[in-house]
């Protein structure tokens, strides 16, 4: 079978290696369409990877059954989670796998077949397209469905958005479908276009001349309900925390490190909460899924589409100003 492999330094080429076997509890997926993630890009500009891929966003057909798996056959379309728990702890028994205080992370999806465990697993209903379900059915579009559910109680009517690529995207489409005033920034003009077409009524380029807190806070008379922090940059994250009005709401999706934040004049003297949402819940599949079939349009995040022997060319565009770039087997 054919794998990408993570050579480094912005180079991976394709290899042949034997189609796994199933060992107990696993299957094995004949992959019809993977999706790359932005988090891939530090292992493909650094080091590289040992063996295999960082890929973690995959959906296909089960080929193969190891011992002791139940409730999947053979021939089944599944979409895979990258993150699996024990299966023994509470938060494992609600689908919560991402809490689980064992759970483990699977990869390597960038391949004509890959091996999950069994409970990694959700069935593709027959009239959820492959390209959506590879999206709800990983961190794709589950990222920016677990952040909205943080707020979703306070029903917020202003949603800035720093950092638009490919999670800051689904946010994007997400909270102007739900119908809430989207601000998008970014310092890349093509993404913020792309943000206008999926729904962002307003954005604002952050070119280091603009003031992007001043203009947030005109916009929205004070400032906005939430602020979603998607670039991974301690510049928007301190940004976050001056543009969310007194009581708003401040959303951690960027990984990346340490931020100085002063407890008195960005919490406690403003009543600011302040949250982090990392991947999305097994269990959140369902509701994203009856989102899609109520109109939301999961498939507009998606930019590019590359077959496998051209995956080279969808990492470069992932450098780039692209949405989501999907990989076709």
């Amino acid at each position: 079978m054919k794998i990408a492999k993570l050579i480094g330094n912005s180079e991976l080429r394709i290899e042949e290696c034997p189609i796994p076997s199933p060992e107990p509890g696993f299957v094995v997926i004949k992959t019809v369409v993977s999706a790359v993630c932005g988090s891939e890009m530090h292992g493909y500009r650094g080091k590289g990877q040992e063996s295999g891929n960082s890929g973690h966003e995959g959906a296909g057909i089960i080929s193969a059954l190891g011992a002791g798996v139940e409730g999947l056959r053979e021939g089944d379309r599944v979409a895979a989670s990258a993150v699996v728990g024990c299966m023994e702890c509470d938060y494992c028994r609600k689908g919560q796998y991402t809490w689980c205080p064992n759970f483990k992370g699977y990869g390597s999806f960038h391949a004509e077949y890959f091996t999950v465990p069994a409970r990694a697993c959700n069935k593709l209903p027959d009239d959820l397209p492959w390209n959506v379900g590879v999206l709800v059915g990983g961190d794709g579009f589950g990222v920016p469905y677990h952040t909205s559910k943080k707020f979703a109680a306070d029903n917020p009517k202003t949603v800035a958005i720093f950092g638009l690529g490919p999670i800051g995207l689904g946010s994007v489409i997400l909270q102007s479908y739900l119908g809430r005033n989207v601000i998008g920034i970014d310092r890349s003009a093509p993404r913020l276009e792309l943000a206008k077409r999926l729904g962002a009524s307003s954005t604002i380029l952050a070119d280091g001349e603009t003031d992007v807190v001043a203009a947030i806070r005109e916009m929205t008379g004070g400032g906005a309900d939430v602020c979603i922090e998607a670039a991974g940059s301690p510049i928007t994250a301190k940004q976050c925390f001056k543009a969310v009005r007194t009581a708003g709401h401040v959303i951690f999706n960027g990984e990346q490190a340490a931020v100085e934040l002063s407890p008195s004049d960005d919490f406690i003297r403003r009543d600011i909460t302040a949250t982090g949402s990392w991947f999305f819940h097994f269990s959140e599949f369902p509701e994203m899924v009856a989102l899609w079939r109520k109109g939301l349009p999961v498939e507009k995040l998606i930019t590019h589409t590359f077959p496998i022997e051209r995956i080279g060319e969808a990492y470069k565009i992932m450098e780039g100003e692209s949405g989501k770039v999907i990989i076709e087997y």
